[in-house]
């Protein structure tokens, strides 16, 4: 089954409103969220994506992850503890009877625990604010830029689809000019 491209417009949209409202409330998570929305925008509308990746929104939050796979410890706790804390109780709220079932789910969660603390831990590189990834941001860099070299195809040189941090979006005339450019849906 095909999910149409309003349905992700609307799901990154719904899920944008929650990442901003997760900014000023502590008990809300932002990084979540925004990741939904830029997955949903990226499903389902180009123009869209290009408009969540310019906002300051996205810059502040996901720009580090999406460019060079690196986050400061300050977005991994965010991201981590309100994960945490609903496995938690999804751990104590199982059954308090002594089951197999209930001894499995246990086992589930803290596995799930473990994991995810490994996998941020050690996959995602573990960046100062305002810091940049080492090796992680020049390989962004490099593929960033055989990205935008043009591709020869049917009727002259195309442009392959890529927006990534150097894209010239600052400001509307620049981004209807790098809009374009992009290949038609």
């Amino acid at each position: 089954m095909k999910i149409s491209k309003p349905f992700w417009i609307a799901l990154g949209f719904v899920a944008l409103a929650l990442g901003a409202i997760g900014v000023p409330l502590p008990l809300l998570p932002t990084t979540p969220f925004l990741l939904l929305a830029a997955f949903c925008f990226a499903k389902g509308s180009r123009l869209l994506d290009a408009w969540f990746k310019s906002t300051r929104l996205y810059k502040n939050h996901l720009e580090s992850f999406a460019t060079n796979r690196a986050m400061t410890l300050k977005t991994k706790l965010c991201i981590l503890l309100p994960a945490t804390f609903m496995l938690a109780l999804a751990f104590l709220g199982m059954s308090q009877k002594d089951s197999t079932g209930t001894r499995i789910g246990r086992v589930t969660v803290v596995i799930l625990l473990i994991l995810k603390y490994l996998y941020f831990f050690t996959r995602i590189q573990t960046v100062k604010a305002g810091e940049k990834a080492s090796v992680v941001s020049e390989f962004a860099r490099q593929a960033s830029q055989a990205a935008c070299e043009p591709a020869e195809g049917v009727g002259g040189a195309r442009f392959r689809h890529s927006l990534h941090r150097d894209s010239p979006t600052n400001s509307p005339r620049e981004f209807v000019r790098y809009r374009d450019r992009l290949p038609r849906e």
